[in-house]
């Protein structure tokens, strides 16, 4: 018997299947083979189109029937993880209203500030742990001050991976975790927050109804369940985003243990038994995949916009010809610190650890003379890693203390460089793991199916394939100041 996952990226959908009994992953694939474009129509903008994500997903699945290597009749339980934080808006068909407003679109900065303002700094971050800031709420609101047309079409609003799930079952539901992230939960409360609500002027009937992260969100339709080879009736049982899900993938479920990623964002991710949050919301607080109101933990994020996005950008301009192995080849040419060359790895919107400032990407100490492509693809690559440690430094300003970070094998993590940089700069040690974000839903969804009797129980076979120590921390120390003094003279500027 097996586990079908599903994540909704901004590069792709990744689709995992996993065989119950012995934990493995048995067969993989994705679709787009080339990455899913972004549409900004102005600066800062970031939009997807739900029923491509929908179509993507359809085509991945089918493509991961045909490996043959599993009968998709057999899948027991379907799980989704999906990039957060995006708005999906819906009328009473069941259709999509506009594109997506995607987790890295910017426009909706100043009304999240003007709610933390009305509403209250005291009261965000007691109660929600974090300021409005950039989330799903004041996208929402966005869409209700310039677009009053759509907004009084919509019955319901959703994140990317809700609208996946609603294809395949026709029911809307959502989390406490889902609220959280888009900043509609009251910690202190457990409730949907009445400030917001009001402030904003929204009604409780868009939100669709609360259920249990591991748990049943609908069953498969049977016409979907023909088109997908499918077996009709099979629960679709968990519903994450991406980063709580990466953080179950790699077994991050105790207070103190911490993930990482590094795809088109990167993100550390750390678990905290406290209602935590930063006084400036350069970190932010979720409801992590384990949170009940007994037992509050909460997924402590430190997010940087750009870092795969960045790579990606490089490659298409200044290399398109090879591939991102032969760049990491091309990166370890370079010496320790790329010759003086450095990379302010900001340029994908507003970022939230710089206090929702922009700086744009900046490619910095370009020498001539000296500097060649080995050296600017190294460049790149400490860059996203000093962002990481800057990132880092926040987090243990508000108590995280990470003994080791735990991360997947894949995207970033797969160059040696950015990886031993990584662990250098920051001082400590990666265990990295065979695992993606498709798996962790695929056993996300055992677990919602009473399938696994607990989180602890879907990974048992859960070992790493490296671990990775500081080599070169004095040497990066000098370096990362010396970059850390290019960012405040960015900032200021």
């Amino acid at each position: 018997m097996y586990l079908l996952g599903i994540d909704i990226g901004t590069s792709s959908i990744k689709v995992a299947v996993v065989e119950i009994g012995s934990q493995k992953t048995v067969a993989m694939a994705q679709y787009p083979d080339e990455e899913m474009p972004i549409q900004s129509r102005e600066p800062g903008w970031a939009e997807q189109s739900p029923l491509d994500w929908w179509q993507h997903t359809q085509q991945a699945i089918l493509r991961l029937n045909a490996s043959g290597l599993f009968d998709p009749k057999a899948i027991k339980a379907i799980g989704i993880a999906y990039q957060m934080h995006g708005l999906v808006v819906v009328d009473q068909q069941q259709r999509p209203l506009r594109s997506s407003i995607i987790w890295c679109d910017s426009r909706a900065v100043e009304l999240g500030e003007q709610a933390f303002n009305s509403i209250g700094q005291a009261y965000c971050l007691q109660h929600l742990l974090n300021s409005p800031g950039n989330f799903t709420a004041a996208k929402l609101a966005w869409v209700k001050q310039h677009e009053p047309e759509i907004y009084r079409q919509i019955d319901k609003i959703m994140l990317p991976g809700d609208f996946i799930a609603l294809q395949l079952t026709g029911e809307s539901t959502t989390s406490i975790a889902a609220l959280s992230e888009g900043v509609f939960w009251d910690f202190e409360r457990d409730e949907i927050s009445s400030e917001v609500m009001d402030y904003y002027g929204f009604s409780t009937e868009l939100i669709p109804p609360i259920k249990p992260l591991f748990g049943i969100h609908g069953y498969v339709k049977e016409d979907i369940a023909q088109l997908l080879g499918l077996s009709p009736h099979i629960p679709v049982a968990y519903k994450s985003g991406d980063q709580p899900n990466n953080a179950l993938s790699l077994h991050v479920l105790q207070p103190g243990e911490v993930a990482a990623t590094a795809g088109t964002s990167g993100v550390i991710y750390g678990i905290s038994d406290r209602l935590t949050y930063d006084l400036q919301s350069r970190v932010n607080s979720f409801a992590h995949v384990t949170y009940t109101p007994a037992q509050k933990h909460i997924g402590v994020l430190l997010c940087i916009n750009g870092t795969g996005s960045l790579y990606r950008w490089a490659k298409h301009n200044f290399a398109p010809q090879l591939s991102y192995a032969q760049l990491n080849e091309l990166a370890a040419q370079a010496p320790i610190g790329s010759r003086g060359l450095r990379v302010l790895p900001f340029g994908n919107g507003a970022e939230r650890m710089l206090n929702n400032q922009y700086t744009g990407a900046q490619l910095l100490g370009i020498d001539l003379n000296l500097h060649n492509q080995a050296c600017i693809f190294r460049a790149v690559q400490e860059g996203i890693a000093f962002a990481f440690r800057y990132g880092l430094d926040i987090l243990r300003e508000n108590g995280m203390q990470p003994q080791v970070i735990r991360a997947g094998m894949a995207n970033l993590f797969l160059s040696e460089v950015f990886t031993q940089t990584f662990v250098d700069v920051t001082g400590i040690p990666v265990a990295l793991y065979d695992s993606n974000g498709s798996v962790g839903a695929a056993l996300g969804a055992g677990i919602g199916a009473g399938i696994f009797a607990s989180p602890a129980d879907a990974f048992t076979h859960h070992q790493p394939l490296q671990y990775i120590e500081p080599q070169n921390a004095q040497a990066y120390e000098s370096i990362y100041q010396d970059w850390k003094v290019l960012l405040n003279k960015a900032l200021s500027s």
